[in-house]
């Protein structure tokens, strides 16, 4: 199990470009409350929690707790704040809007699964695990577990009903068939110099049964292929894997020489390369649809299923605007984007 400082790295699943709510008064926040959602209040005791949280995961890196006063801790107050806020407001909107909800099952089921995933089931490794990161079970289900299973549910809720059609896979596949080539490529081996004359002496050398490799690791001053021989794969006008264009000159010797054939000095803006095909010419191809129709359809899918998340998360935005109030020195400098995590 890998805990992470919560508001400051979960990862975002669903997120859209916006300004967070904007708040009112203090004067409508309880005295034990940071900040009110709607009409639920945000306890310090949560804030407090939190901050634990942060500042367990600081020490466990060898650094102090932020200071009060301090720039940091200001940084760190604000980014707490506004993951509660959000996470309240995201709570309330899933409910309200989708009928979601995070139950205690749900959570006693993940924290099951991440027993058995990733300690067999052993509840002490478990538990040892949580006292390293300085985590309670009731911080990891309310600030891992909690938002990460609401934004499952929320993302699979808006999006059960997204497909996408074979006709737009194949619009899409037509309008990209580019993205779906491969270049001709082949495997070749070459020594740089930075005189022709020095590779003239090599030519003579590899004509008369030198060791290529032998030569390429002494001679080359290419880094990234002496030590290798000499050897890399040349593509022909694009990259293809692990195969890369090369400098015009070394790319038509490259492609027109016979397969073993050592060229003469070949010039180029690099120097001077004596190269020597290894393999065939691989040719060209473009994939078919058939071939690539899950993958397209799996990222449409993904575009859809974003769109969906960013228009739900804008219409939040909408109907908190005016909502949110903060106690009196919780109020964030700045605020960040609503997500929830996945």
């Amino acid at each position: 199990m890998k805990t992470r400082l919560p508001f400051l790295l979960l990862s975002l699943v669903l997120a859209a470009t916006l300004a967070a709510c904007g708040g009112g008064g203090s004067n409508q926040v309880p005295a034990d409350a940071i900040a009110q959602v709607g009409s639920t209040p945000i306890t310090k005791a949560s804030f407090n929690s939190l901050l634990s949280v942060a500042c367990a995961r600081y020490k466990a890196q060898g650094q102090p707790c932020p200071k009060v006063g301090t720039p940091t801790y200001s940084s760190l107050r604000d980014s707490g704040v506004n993951f509660l806020v959000q996470q309240e407001e995201l709570a309330q909107e899933a409910q309200k809007k989708l009928g979601v909800t995070v139950t205690q099952q749900d959570l006693d089921k993940q924290v099951e699964s991440i027993k058995k995933t990733y300690y067999k089931g052993d509840e002490k490794k478990f538990d040892a695990a949580l006292k390293q990161q300085g985590l309670t079970l009731s911080q990891l289900e309310q600030y891992e577990l909690k938002p990460n299973l609401l934004g499952n549910k929320v993302k699979a809720k808006l999006t059960s009903n997204l497909k996408v059609s074979n006709a737009a896979a194949l619009a899409y596949y037509n309008k990209n068939k580019a993205s779906f080539s491969t270049p001709e490529t082949r495997e070749v081996r070459h020594i740089l110099v930075n005189n022709k004359n020095l590779a003239e002496q090599i030519r003579a050398q590899l004509v008369n049964g030198a060791s290529f490799a032998a030569l390429a690791k002494k001679y080359s001053k290419d880094p990234g292929s002496a030590a290798k021989g000499g050897k890399l794969c040349a593509a022909h006008g694009a990259t293809a894997g692990a195969c890369f264009p090369t400098v015009p000159p070394f790319d038509k010797a490259a492609f027109s020489l016979k397969t073993n054939e050592i060229s003469q000095p070949v010039h180029s803006v690099d120097g001077w390369h004596i190269i020597q095909p290894v393999a065939p010419i691989t040719p060209a191809r473009t994939q078919k649809f058939s071939q690539v129709e899950t993958q397209i359809k799996a990222n449409l899918a993904s575009q859809q299923q974003q769109t969906a998340l960013n228009a739900w998360l804008a219409k939040m935005t909408s109907d908190f605007k005016g909502k949110i109030s903060y106690q009196t020195g919780y109020a964030p400098a700045t605020t960040s984007t609503p997500t929830t995590t996945g």
